[in-house]
């Protein structure tokens, strides 16, 4: 099972390097088929197939051997490895299958928010409509409460300190963030919302210290934030449960 869901990371992955491409563009993400940017010849199956494709043609295009940016399977293989995270985690259930798509739609994110600073609202309202479903579905199969009242609490709050934050620091912090936390603040409601809001916070001034002292940026260039709350989230759902108790325990 470990080997299948290898597989599909990588085969996921591959699509996801499509969307990180085509959705800031506003292109159709499943039409026209997968092409060279450069050359716009349309590529075979053994083109794409996922980290093999890249080392056998040495990072580069098989037709005008433009380079292939180094992306590609750094996407591929992250999302496999987030795969198997979560398949250590939750098993092959219905968990496991809601938070392989809302990863893989975060690391879409991820990317777009790195490479333009933008994050697509569209992303963030399918992340909703699918917590939504996985909700009723949770409830429908396993009698599970879909606890509303406390994901719209997570949303809700999340949201007001994100739009107090953008209105102190005057642009220091975008409306993408903003969506993007309230969308997370619905699947984690309001107790693990905040650890990931501490953490995102914590990470982020620790990372763009390191970006900073090593010149990679400079004191006015734009740090998107958007990466460091995902990272935020994906500690909170792994070990989440563990840093609140951790906490509870040391304090009181």
């Amino acid at each position: 099972m470990v080997i299948l869901i290898f597989l599909y990371g990588l085969l996921i992955g591959s699509f996801l390097n499509v969307c990180i491409y085509r959705i800031p563009r506003e292109e159709n993400i499943a039409y026209p088929a997968s092409h060279c940017p450069n050359c716009n010849t349309n590529l075979k199956w053994y083109n794409l197939i996922p980290i093999f494709s890249f080392i056998v043609q040495r990072g580069k295009c098989g037709y005008c051997r433009e380079e292939i940016s180094f992306q590609y399977p750094i996407v591929e293989l992250l999302n496999t490895i987030t795969y198997l995270f979560i398949y250590t985690k939750y098993g092959l259930t219905l968990e496991f299958f809601f938070y392989a798509v809302i990863f893989s739609i975060l690391i879409i994110i991820t990317l777009i928010d790195l490479k333009e600073m933008i994050i697509p609202d569209i992303l963030v309202i399918l992340i909703l409509v699918i917590t939504i479903v996985y909700k009723i579905f949770s409830y429908i199969l396993y009698n599970k409460s879909p606890q509303f009242l406390n994901s719209i609490g997570g949303l809700v709050l999340s949201s007001l300190l994100f739009s107090i934050i953008i209105l102190v620091s005057q642009g220091g912090m975008g409306g993408g963030d903003l969506t993007l936390i309230g969308s997370l603040g619905f699947i984690l409601g309001t107790k693990k919302i905040f650890l990931t809001i501490f953490l995102s916070f914590i990470l982020g001034a620790i990372i763009s210290v390191l970006l900073l002292i090593t010149k990679i940026k400079g004191r006015k260039d734009p740090i998107p934030f958007g990466p460091f709350i995902i990272l935020g989230f994906f500690i909170t759902v792994f070990w989440g449960e563990g840093l609140i108790g951790w906490y509870w325990n040391l304090f009181f």
